[in-house]
């Protein structure tokens, strides 16, 4: 992505990156809880500087999906933190926020992790990558796509297993289906047919991808 890239305000973008060697910074439950903080954190116009400053020592249990408000920067629809990268997908809500955004939520991960383990030197392998999302069917494809990357890794047998991720809101709690909007499919049953029916589907094309790469 070039770095003049303009991102639309309203726009629905998957955001993703990978650690450096893909090393697995998010093994540690802490640690994955810890980005999420950040993610939430800097999700705001006026945030209180660098999070490590901020007084949020206790992690929320109720990891189910990323909250926002009037004041928030972007709309989180799904989230995946796995062992080694993240997915996330947001609606722009302020014009020009995306890029300091997620330079501010990296940097600040880096900061903690390069200070907890002692360590020097960058912790992403490159700049994140984004993809616009035009149509409600690719949105619906890339939320399942997300929700299912615990699965395809072989990670988890069910995506709701898998507790670092938003599917179970969308599973468990209706409410959290009718507060997404730009999700079309309300009913969380619903939801969960059309995420797991496709669970083997995806873990093998995952597969075949790798031996034609072999």
């Amino acid at each position: 992505m070039r770095r003049d890239y303009k991102f639309v305000l309203g726009g629905i973008y998957h955001v993703c990156n990978k650690s450096i060697a893909n090393f697995g910074i998010f093994k540690d439950p802490t640690n994955a809880q810890r980005f999420i903080k950040t993610l939430q954190h800097y999700n705001a116009k006026l945030h209180p500087g660098r999070y490590s400053y901020a007084l949020r020592n206790k992690v929320d249990e109720d990891l189910r999906i990323l909250t926002s408000n009037s004041s928030s920067l972007l709309k989180f629809l799904a989230y995946c933190i796995m062992p080694d990268h993240y997915h996330i997908l947001v609606r722009i809500l302020q014009d020009d926020c995306l890029s300091k955004y997620i330079n501010d939520v990296e940097n600040s991960f880096t900061r903690f992790f390069n200070i907890k383990f002692i360590r020097k030197g960058p912790l992403w392998q490159s700049r994140f990558r984004s993809v616009r999302i035009k149509t409600n069917e690719q949105l619906l494809h890339v939320t399942r796509y997300i929700h299912l990357n615990p699965t395809t890794d072989g990670l988890v047998d069910s995506p709701e297993d898998w507790k670092l991720s938003s599917y179970r809101g969308y599973v468990e709690a209706e409410e959290i289906l009718n507060n997404l909007t730009e999700i079309s499919i309300k009913n969380p049953v619903r939801y969960k047919k059309f995420v797991e029916n496709q669970k083997d589907y995806q873990r093998r094309l995952k597969k075949i991808k790798k031996l034609l790469l072999e």
